[in-house]
Parts: C-alpha cells; structure tokens; sequence
C-alpha cells in the first residue's frame, strides 16, 4: 500500500511538473505575442462637450492604423491603438496617460482637440519620455508648457486667428468688430485675443466696438445679445470665440434674434453641432477659420474621404477626424525614420521631420519649434453644409 501511495505520489508530481512547464510556455508566448505589436495610445473625449470633435479624430486616427497595418505594418509589426475616454475631464485625462505609459507601455501617444486636456495629459507622457502629438489643440505655446516629447500636429491658435481677422477685412470687408468669447476655455481666450490683435493691426485700436463673454453651456446669450443690439454704432463683424458645444446655440440665439451681421470664428465653429444647432440661422453670413475643406480636390483629401465613407458609412464629420489621421501616420512615419521602438528615438524622428505630406497640410518642424506651419482653411455655411472659401497662409 504504502508503495502504491508513493508511486501516486512521484506521479502526481510529474504532472505537476508538466503543467508548470507548459505554463512556463504559455508565458514566453504571451511575452512574444506582445512583442509582435507596436502600442501607440490614443486618449480623446468621446463623451462630454468635445466629443464631436475628438469621435472624428479618434476615427481618422484609427483608419489610418488600420491602412498602415494592412500594407505590412511597421517595422515589421503590426500598430496596436490602446484607446481611452479622456470623458472631457482633465482628471480622467492625466489618469489615462498614466495608464498608457505604466501598464500598456505605449511608444507614442495622440489626442486631444482642446488646450486644456492636452495639458492635464502632456505632462504625464513627458515625465515618462514618451512622445505626445495633440491631434488638434492649437495652443501655440503648448510644447513650451508640456516639454520636448510635445508636439503638436494642427497649427497653432494665432495661424487660425489671423486668418480669419484677414478674410474678414480683406474680402468681407470689416473695420469694426465685436467679440464673444468663453472665460472657461484656454483655447477661446486665446483665440479671441490673437484674432483681436491681428484686426487692430488692420483697423486701429478703436477697431473693437464692445467685448463680452459667457462661459461653456451658459445656453442663454440674451443678455449678451441685448446689449449687442443696444450698441449705438452697430459693428461691421461678430467674433465668435466659442467651443464646439456653444457655438450652434449662440449663433441660432443671435440670428432669431434678428441680427445677420457676418459671424467669424475660429476651428470650434468646425463640429456638425453648429449646423445641427444653429438651424437656418447657420445658413446667414457663417464664416470659420479650419484645418482643411473635406470638398478639396487634392487627391489626398479625396482618398481621405472615400476610405472613411467605406470604413465608416458617413462622410468626415469634420477637419478633425482628418488631424486624427494625419496623426497616426506622421506617428507611423517617425518610427519608421527612427527604425526603432524607442520613445526617444521616435520623439527625435517627429522633431526631424520635414515635408511631411498630409490631407490637412505640408508638416514641418522648424528646429526647436514643435508647431508646424500650414495653411488655414477658411469654410462658409450654405445650405446646411460646409463649403470651401479660401485657403490661406497667414
């Protein structure tokens, strides 16, 4: 009996054996087959205020991860977006480009549509090395704040601002103007003043007739409204600096209100919100500085947009959802250039790179500056869509 015992014994411990040598093995291929990958981690809101700009630009950016992967990938391996809901929270913003950088161990990371989340998240991604390209927040002096692993893939505030405060003088013909602009937002104080700046260049100091605010989902504008109409020289411009969730809203409250004085503003204007929002009174003298016009001719703009209709059933949205793309491949393109894994080396290889072709412009970094210039679009609204008017290089 007692042999018997033993010999149980001895073979219970072969299996046990065994198993541990296939769960050895099971691991070495787990590690291997993370190795087979590239993570790059993207972080936009898709829910809150700026989800209709960030749910394009994550699409775009997944199309283009999508192509990439199919022509054989980078390097050899295949590109894997680690995808997170920043929920339009800086909070929930710094904790998911914590997660990227600790636990999914991203080489790169991407998003964003708005200043204020771009900064709560830079910051994590610098300390950690690990290069962050804003899809779409266009505060020029971003990398100052965030650091040398920042970079940002639209041009900044002042680009856009400037050109629309030049259309404005130059073809609708504008010496004075009144500005609204959201308190709330780094982006739209930042906007407005650059804007504010440019057409005092053009008009003089006087050029401003009257300045208010409001703050982000005040939904109200008729006090402002009312004191726009009680101005006794009326203004030749409404300078609309708003987000994209305000900017629909403000300009229906505006135009029921019987005012069809031409309204210019920057990209916030660049949402289906403001044609779903702002009604028939979208359709009178809307004016708004962008990244691109999705009717372009240029054949890259053309292949862009056919790819997102099969991939997604629907036109672009938006510029933004282009800037998502653009992203993913210029991210896609440095790896490449760097023939390496290393964050480091991929920041190196973004900050290298010159004539870069893209459906929202030539990108190019300038040394020590990781704003690229590139031409404005300027969009009008008719009949409830977006149509080209000029593109611009301010």
């Amino acid at each position: 009996m007692k042999k018997i015992t033993a010999f149980l014994l001895t073979l219970v411990m072969v299996f046990a054996m065994a198993g541990c040598g296939e769960q050895k093995d099971a691991a070495k291929d787990n590690e291997a087959a993370a190795g087979e990958t590239i993570k790059v981690g993207a972080i936009f809101n898709l829910t809150g205020a700026q989800a209709s700009l960030d749910g394009p630009s994550l699409n775009g950016f997944k199309l283009a991860a999508k192509e990439i992967n199919a022509k054989g990938g980078v390097l050899g391996k295949q590109i894997e977006v680690i995808s997170i809901d920043g929920k339009t929270d800086q909070t929930s913003a710094t904790n998911a480009a914590l997660k990227l950088a600790e636990e999914d161990k991203v080489v790169a990371m991407a998003g964003f549509s708005d200043s204020n989340y771009a900064l709560a998240a830079g910051p994590t991604a610098q300390e950690a090395g690990i290069p962050f390209i804003t899809t779409g927040a266009t505060l020029p002096s971003l990398p100052e704040q965030v650091g040398d692993y920042f970079f940002l893939a639209p041009f900044g505030d002042d680009a856009q601002a400037y050109a629309a405060a030049d259309y404005a003088v130059e073809k609708l013909g504008s010496k004075t103007a009144y500005i609204l602009k959201d308190t709330a937002m780094d982006f739209t104080m930042n906007l407005a003043a650059y804007f504010e700046e440019r057409f005092k260049k053009y008009n003089g100091e006087d050029a401003i007739l009257l300045e208010d605010t409001f703050k982000t989902n005040d939904q109200d504008y008729s006090a402002q409204i009312n004191r726009l109409k009680a101005m006794k020289t009326k203004p030749e411009l409404l300078f609309i600096s708003s987000g994209p969730s305000d900017c629909g809203i403000i300009v229906k409250q505006v135009r029921e209100a019987g005012i069809d004085i031409p309204i210019i503003s920057g990209d916030g204007f660049d949402t289906p919100l403001l044609i779903e929002l702002g009604g028939e009174g979208a359709n009178v003298d809307t004016y708004f500085a962008t990244h691109t016009c999705l009717t372009n001719e240029k054949e890259l703009v053309k292949n862009f947009v056919t790819a997102y209709q099969e991939e997604y059933s629907r036109e672009p949205e938006n510029g933004f959802a282009a800037l998502g793309y653009d992203t993913m491949y210029l991210i896609a393109d440095a790896i490449e250039r760097a023939n390496s894994e290393d964050p480091t080396a991929i920041r190196d290889a973004i900050a290298e790179t010159q004539g870069f072709e893209a459906v929202t412009g030539t990108i190019s970094y300038e040394p020590g500056n990781r704003v690229p210039k590139k031409s404005v679009s300027v969009l009008k609204v008719e009949d409830g869509k977006f149509a080209f008017v000029e593109e611009v290089t301010p």
